[in-house]
């Protein structure tokens, strides 16, 4: 009886090892390998919708970094050299807001990407935050409308001379570092591209002269633009003093910017597939 009891255990371990001796034979270790083919993915995939959201990161931060850069380019007279303790002190806290803002946005990025990986239904989350941006998007490319709280800002033509294209800029400058996200000018919408240039007949911008009074309008904390302007050697300051002009800030709880820009044809540039 012993022996027929040994002669079972061992042809059960006999079986075992064959099976073990199988499995090791496949390569996953547990399942046969199956091949299939590529599937193209159709548009309503989630893996398109994680694409479409990364190029829509990308542009938003190509927008951002290209403004920043032709501020520079077109700043030429400011010099960290000439600049009081106090414009100094100021141009830190603006920049360290304009961090802060970037920052914010990119953790607003990171939780909807983090949003459609774990989403149930990621078809509905994709197209949730492919319209999301693509707001945010119109409003930076300027064509869509917008409202909100903001200031309006008129400048009269200079008495002593008239105001000179850095100058302007420089206004739109201090408006955008003081957190501006929607600004128009006279009758145009002011975008990542936008530039001022001196003329024989006044300012031109984006290619369409500008007519004075100008009018800026502003979409963002009313004080902080107030502030922007009106602060003790500042551009409002330098306005009155070396133009002559008058500058007037109003603010109010709602600023209607109504201007709008024509999408814009890329000739050379193709989004990323």
């Amino acid at each position: 009886m012993n022996g027929s009891k040994d002669h079972a255990e061992h042809g059960e371990h006999g079986g075992n090892v064959d099976r073990d001796t199988q499995n090791d034979n496949t390569r996953t270790g547990s399942f046969p390998v199956v091949r299939r083919r590529r599937r193209i993915p159709a548009i309503g995939d989630s893996s398109v919708g994680s694409r479409l959201l990364t190029s829509v990161l990308i542009t938003i931060l190509c927008a951002t970094l290209g403004f920043g850069y032709a501020i520079q380019l077109n700043n030429d007279t400011s010099t960290y050299e000439t600049m009081s303790e106090e414009e100094l002190t100021r141009l830190i806290t603006e920049t360290s807001t304009q961090v802060q803002n970037l920052e914010q946005r990119k953790t607003e990025l990171s939780s909807q990407l983090n949003s459609l990986k774990a989403a149930v239904d990621k078809q509905k989350e994709a197209e949730r935050i492919a319209k999301q941006n693509e707001e945010t998007n119109g409003l930076l490319s300027g064509r869509l409308a917008a409202q909100g709280e903001g200031v309006v800002i008129t400048v009269s033509k200079g008495k002593k001379s008239s105001v000179d294209a850095s100058t302007m800029f420089q206004l739109i400058e201090e408006l955008r570092n003081a957190g501006a996200e929607v600004m128009a000018i006279n009758s145009l919408r002011i975008v990542t591209s936008t530039y001022v240039a001196d003329t024989d007949g006044g300012l031109e911008c984006d290619g369409v002269i500008l007519s004075t009074p100008y009018k800026i309008k502003a979409i963002g904390d009313s004080q902080n633009l107030q502030n922007a302007v009106s602060i003790a050697g500042g551009v409002g300051s330098r306005l009155k003093v070396k133009f002559g002009a008058t500058v007037k800030v109003t603010s109010s709880k709602k600023v209607v910017i109504d201007e709008i820009r024509k999408t814009r044809k890329y000739t050379y540039a193709k989004t990323v597939e």
